[in-house]
């Protein structure tokens, strides 16, 4: 047999098993895109929530939200502009992402940014995180779903993670019980956001177009209220802030699209428990940069971890 044939003939097995396995690691990992997305988003989040913190010692929420909208619109209308048809600006769609898009971010992320200043990113961003009950509550009443034992066992969950959360430690810095209704009211928000976001996803599933109409409607709300009531100067942010805000804008960017990305491509009872894993790593990250501004104690984290897994089970239902 020639040396050719002989080195083929035992070359071809090596490269047919490193083929086999290539082909079957990729058919693992494709069913689980979706869950590594919404994993990488939820990721996204906290690492926003902890710059927008250190960009807070010197600016407020409004400069923050005035970044972050801006630098997302920018990125996303260029994209769609150079690559896709605008004819989706006349889908019905887009009905679903204008209310969608008062809601959510804008509303939903004052609320949280406003929580981060007052009650510290390390307990907003956990309390933030019970989105899922307020799903789940609406599914029930609207959709007329029955919920399980796994639903009970969950919200209890959530009620303890809550009191471990909210429950006031000494050395802490004092802040009011009624300051964490604000990342409360951003889970209720962004809980009825979802639902619309979904059902337009289904018309177009296209995530760039959803960012991009989303955000669009939230900042011209923003320049609204912000020019209505004699705010505008609450735009301008200092300049040690800047560096701290444009990351966060760019982390929320690739957050937001990949949140669309998740949310079309997978299953809601599996996606929406994902995107909410956002509080441990709030908490870790928070542990890790903020620690001469942020009190991460045990009850912070074992309530992390209990809601976590209350929202698991819920929406795992």
């Amino acid at each position: 047999m020639p040396i050719d044939q002989i080195g083929a003939s035992v070359a071809n097995p090596a490269r047919l098993g490193l083929s086999e396995s290539l082909q079957a690691l990729r058919l693992t990992l494709t069913p689980l895109f979706a869950e590594i997305v919404a994993i990488f988003s939820a990721m996204g989040w906290a690492i926003d929530s902890v710059l927008v913190r250190f960009g807070l010692r010197q600016s407020n929420i409004f400069a923050a939200m005035l970044m972050s909208y801006v630098v997302s619109i920018t990125c996303v209308w260029s994209y769609l502009i150079a690559t896709t048809s605008l004819d989706f600006l006349t889908s019905p769609a887009m009905i679903y992402y204008l209310i969608s898009g008062c809601m959510q971010p804008i509303f939903a992320r004052a609320l949280f940014y406003e929580g981060i200043t007052r009650i510290g990113v390390a307990r907003a961003g956990p309390l933030r995180g019970i989105e899922p009950l307020f799903a789940a509550i609406i599914a029930l009443v609207v959709f007329n779903e029955q919920p399980g034992l796994q639903v009970y066992v969950g919200t209890v969950l959530i009620v303890a993670s809550l009191w471990l959360i909210s429950g006031k430690q000494e050395h802490d810095k004092p802040w009011r019980y009624v300051d964490a209704l604000l990342p409360i009211g951003a889970a209720l928000i962004s809980a009825i956001s979802q639902t619309l976001r979904k059902q337009a996803l289904q018309i177009i599933p296209d995530p760039f177009v959803a960012v991009a109409m989303v955000t669009t409607v939230s900042l011209l709300l923003l320049l609204g209220f912000v020019f209505a009531t004699g705010r505008t100067q609450q735009l301008r942010m200092h300049r040690s802030s800047f560096h701290f805000f444009l990351g966060a804008a760019l982390v929320a960017t690739t957050a937001q699209v990949a949140n669309f990305i998740a949310l079309g491509r997978g299953q809601m009872s599996v996606i929406i428990p994902l995107l909410n894993t956002t509080p441990l790593f709030t908490v870790f990250f928070s542990a890790l940069f903020l620690r001469k501004v942020e009190t991460v104690n045990l009850r912070i984290i074992g309530g992390a971890v209990l809601m976590v897994g209350g929202v698991v089970l819920i929406t795992s239902r």
